[in-house]
């Protein structure tokens, strides 16, 4: 971050950063001898990472948002993905992603992204993909997400192999493998761009029946510190752009230890000087050789505009009190005339008493309009010139300039330009400042306090507490001694010390508790489908094959320490009609794809979570709820 002052000030600018097209690739033989390497895939909704399973290329190749922009009308092929996109700013209407929350549905979006990162890693095989992938997916992914997923990328593209694992608990496993010790039991809490999820992972399994989903991540806070800026600073809504609070929430967010007592030190006010972060907003600064033909400019113009506002309020001032003066001269015709009754029903419209006083008014009307005609023909720029200078100058300076010496102001002339015009482009400056003090740690506070930005429901650490208690006492005591914190929103400074006192506070005393943050959380996810993918070569457990998806359907998940879990549960005999004979065992269950909705104790979360068929036609795998 650049920052634009002295260090007192803490001013910085935005740096606005623009992506620039990733290279194409060249592919080497390391990822092709003595066999194809396998593509790792951490598909982020936020961000995607690819790269190669091998010991020469350790890094990700592609990091790019997961975003793709077409112009409604435009074809497949104009379509902009990742890094293509330079700014997403003007695109923002049309940026679609293929996720909804942290699940993929949208496949022709996610048919985009393959594409564009398998062009750009250099794999050029015409018409399939010969490299096996290890793709990530969201914890309790539904059947139906998981079956077009793998009829993607065995018809479309033609892999050899695919292996899926739950993103937070590849880096929970490549945490655990760096310890003397590796933890087969934990509590693994993941935040990421939509949502956040509490994972608890028991013989070193993921309990999938306990898995809780908190609709708060970095997106929610983004939004939510575009919002508090917008009407702190509503002369600059439209600077306040979704992307530069991404980079606040990046690099001037902090988590409070104590959110509460956090908040009463921004009401002192050195502490306010001290912390709070002015962002400067690009702005066009006046040329400092013209200050004073611009100030005469802006004053003529002013004046002509005062003019043009006077007058036409005397021509409809005129024109009101002249249909004024019409009716009442209408209703003294009526007395007239003779009609008594008529003349006196209108008097009471009127909200008048007797003739003396509809008199007196068109008298007195008739006299207004003979003075607003006078003034509007005459003219009034004399008055409107004295209002602008009112307006322009602070009464001192326009004393001060009516008693100055003609000589004195001459001899001063320069100097009082190069003033005003160091005055003008400082004021320029603050005025497209924003201060953001407390705003710094109030956007990060929506995952300990989703109703900040009106979500219904429990925070991180009230949903961390609400799984430990569905555990025996010595099951929460093992999950305890191994909380893990994982995922690109949990960046933030201070948030290990605020989930650690929170824990403080819930747990019984004196319990030992242990809460360790990711090396990496942003790309550990990467790194360890990456390390698993080293380590469990294509073909054995946790690898899904073209003939396994042939078989078993594309709902079919082969199981590993990393991924979903699949629970066998027998089906109940389906009613019999009356009448009718007793069907055979084979019709009634059929070796036919099944999907059944199960409803969970976190409705909220998993309701929505169905079934994969197995190789026994009498029973289901799903996803433990």
């Amino acid at each position: 971050m650049s920052q634009g002052g002295a260090a007192a000030c803490k001013i910085f600018s935005f740096r606005d950063c623009r992506s620039s097209p990733d290279p194409v690739h060249v592919l080497g033989p390391e990822c092709l001898r003595p066999r194809p390497a396998p593509l790792v895939v951490d598909n982020g909704s936020f961000e995607s990472r690819v790269g190669w399973a091998c010991a020469a290329l350790p890094e990700p190749r592609l990091r790019f948002r997961s975003v793709a922009a077409r112009s409604r009308g435009a074809a497949r092929s104009e379509t902009q993905v990742g890094n293509d996109i330079p700014n997403l700013e003007p695109l923002r209407w049309l940026v679609r992603s293929q996720f909804d929350r942290n699940v993929v549905v949208n496949f022709e979006i996610q048919e985009l992204m393959f594409d564009y990162a398998f062009m750009h890693l250099g794999v050029n095989t015409e018409g399939r993909v010969e490299h096996p992938v290890v793709l990530t997916e969201a914890p309790c992914n539904p059947l139906h997400c998981r079956q077009m997923m793998s009829e993607l990328l065995f018809e479309c593209y033609g892999v050899p192999h695919v292996s899926y694992g739950v993103d937070a608990l590849f880096s929970f496993q490549l945490n655990a493998r760096r310890r003397a010790e590796p933890p087969r039991t934990g509590l693994v809490v993941s935040s990421g761009y939509h949502c956040s999820h509490v994972l608890p992972v028991i013989d070193g399994r993921l309990d999938a029946a306990n898995c809780k989903r908190v609709n708060v991540g970095g997106a929610q806070a983004a939004a939510y510190l575009q919002r508090l800026l917008q009407l702190k600073y509503p002369g600059q809504q439209a600077a306040v752009t979704l992307g530069r609070m991404e980079e606040l929430l990046h690099e001037h967010s902090y988590v409070a230890a104590d959110y509460q007592e956090e908040l009463e030190k921004w009401r002192i006010p050195e502490f306010y000087e001290r912390e709070v972060h002015r962002m400067q907003l690009p702005f066009a600064a006046r040329p400092a050789g013209g200050g004073g033909v611009g100030v005469e400019e802006r004053r003529a113009q002013q004046l002509r505009r005062l003019q043009e506002i006077n007058a036409r309020r005397r021509e409809e001032k005129i024109q009101q009190d002249q249909e004024r003066l019409d009716t009442l001269l209408a209703v003294q015709e009526l007395l007239e005339d003779g009609l008594v009754d008529a003349f006196h029903r209108r008097l009471v419209q009127l909200n008048m008493d007797s003739a003396e006083e509809l008199q007196s008014y068109i008298h007195k009307l008739g006299l207004s309009l003979e003075q607003n005609r006078q003034k509007h023909l005459l003219g009034d720029g004399q008055e409107g010139r004295v209002e602008v200078l009112e307006v322009e100058q602070p009464m001192e300076d326009v004393f001060c300039s009516s008693e100055m010496d003609p000589d004195f102001k001459d001899e001063n002339s320069e100097s009082e330009k190069a003033a005003a015009a160091s005055q003008s482009a400082f004021s320029a400056a603050e005025y497209h400042q924003l201060f953001v003090g407390t705003e710094r740690l109030r956007a990060p506070e929506v995952l300990f306090q989703p109703s900040l930005v009106g979500e219904d429901h429990m925070g991180l650490v009230e949903t961390l507490n609400f799984v430990l208690d569905r555990y025996s006492a010595e099951q929460q005591r093992a999950l305890a001694e191994n909380v893990f914190l994982t995922g690109g929103n949990f960046l933030y400074p201070g948030v290990q010390e605020r989930i650690e006192r929170e824990m403080l506070a819930i747990r019984p005393f004196q319990s030992y508790f242990q809460v360790t943050l990711a090396s990496r959380p942003a790309l550990d996810a990467w790194y360890g489908a990456r390390e698993w993918a080293l380590h469990n070569a294509p073909g054995g457990p946790g690898w899904i094959s073209r003939q396994d998806y042939e078989e078993k359907g594309g709902e079919y998940l082969s199981e590993h320490c990393a991924s979903n879990l699949s629970v066998l549960f027998k089906l109940g005999k389906p009613p019999q009609r009356a009448g009718e004979p007793e069907a055979a065992p084979a019709a009634q269950y059929g070796a036919v794809a099944m999907e059944t909705t199960l409803v969970t104790d976190n409705a909220k979360t998993l309701a929505d979570s169905m079934f994969a068929v197995s190789d026994s036609p009498n029973t289901v795998f799903s996803p433990s709820q």
